[in-house]
Parts: C-alpha cells; sequence; structure tokens
C-alpha cells in the first residue's frame, strides 16, 4: 500500500454563510461541489475544501483531512492490526494517537488524478479508476479522463 495524495481537507467553521463569503471575498466566484445546511464542499479541480459548521462549544470534532491510498482496505487491515479503532467500511476514518482524524480514500474511487508519469515514478502505474470515479470525471466535462486499465489519456 502506498500514500497517493491529498483528497481534501475539511475546516470547522462557525458559519457556512460565512465561511462562503470570506472565502469568495479572498478567491472570487466559487463552484461549489455540494451544499448543505451544516457543509458546503468548494472545487478545486478535482480536489475539495470541505467547510462544516463546528457544534456551539465543541470545537475540533469534524475537522480531518482525506488522505488518498492506493489500497484502503490494506491500510484498514495495517490499522486494525495496530489496534487502531477505525470506522465501518465502506468508509475508513480513524484517529493518529494525537487525535488527528484522517479520513482515508482509495485513489480507484475518487475524482483526485495524478499525471500517469507521476503515478509511474511512485511506482502505481498500474493504478486504475474504477466506473464511478470515471462517470464523475466524465459528468464534469474534464478531458483527459483515464481507461480503467491504460495510462493514455482518451477523450470520453
Amino acid at each position: 500500500m502506498a500514500l497517493v495524495g491529498i483528497n481534501h481537507v475539511a475546516l470547522e467553521v462557525g458559519s457556512i454563510d460565512e465561511a462562503l463569503a470570506f472565502w469568495e471575498g479572498l478567491f472570487g466566484p466559487l463552484q461549489l461541489r455540494g451544499r448543505s445546511g451544516s457543509m458546503a464542499f468548494v472545487d478545486m479541480g478535482d480536489q475539495f475544501v470541505a467547510l462544516m459548521r463546528a457544534p456551539h462549544g465543541e470545537p475540533d470534532t469534524v475537522r480531518h483531512v482525506g488522505i488518498v491510498v492506493d489500497d484502503k482496505d490494506a491500510v484498514r487491515v495495517s490499522a486494525v492490526t495496530a489496534g487502531v479503532d477505525v470506522s465501518r467500511p465502506p468508509s475508513l476514518d480513524l484517529h493518529d494517537p494525537w487525535g488527528n482524524l484522517l479520513q482515508v480514500v482509495d485513489y480507484r474511487e475518487i475524482q483526485f488524478t495524478k499525471a500517469p508519469e507521476i503515478l509511474a515514478g511512485m511506482g502505481l502505474a498500474g493504478l486504475e479508476k474504477n466506473d464511478s470515479a470515471l462517470g464523475e470525471l466524465r459528468a464534469r466535462g474534464w478531458a483527459g479522463v483515464w481507461r480503467r486499465r491504460c495510462l493514455t489519456p482518451v477523450t470520453v
């Protein structure tokens, strides 16, 4: 198993509306991946920042980092073997010894995409996207969607 990248960072905020206004004031118009009363997901290409309203008086309850790996199941086995408490499948959330929440996601299941040359350099040349992730990339209209079993970019 190997680390592949960071999928997202989740930040706690007091107000979703105020947080979105702050971000727009800094970065201009935002593209939202989704929004609810307590969360907003700000797109940054194939990555995102999650803004999450923190329960009053309970800081640091939803702040986390989304870690991309090449084999989430192998990470689950390693964590359980090490005695680390993990969430139930299909998600894989765990805390490090200092209390940091890590949300582990599988590269094959998400939009986040590394260039073929980077994957090859990391020793992950055969890493594929699943149909769901490919569908998300197609729905976004992004050219260069990678075929599941090939590093050659294709237009879909």
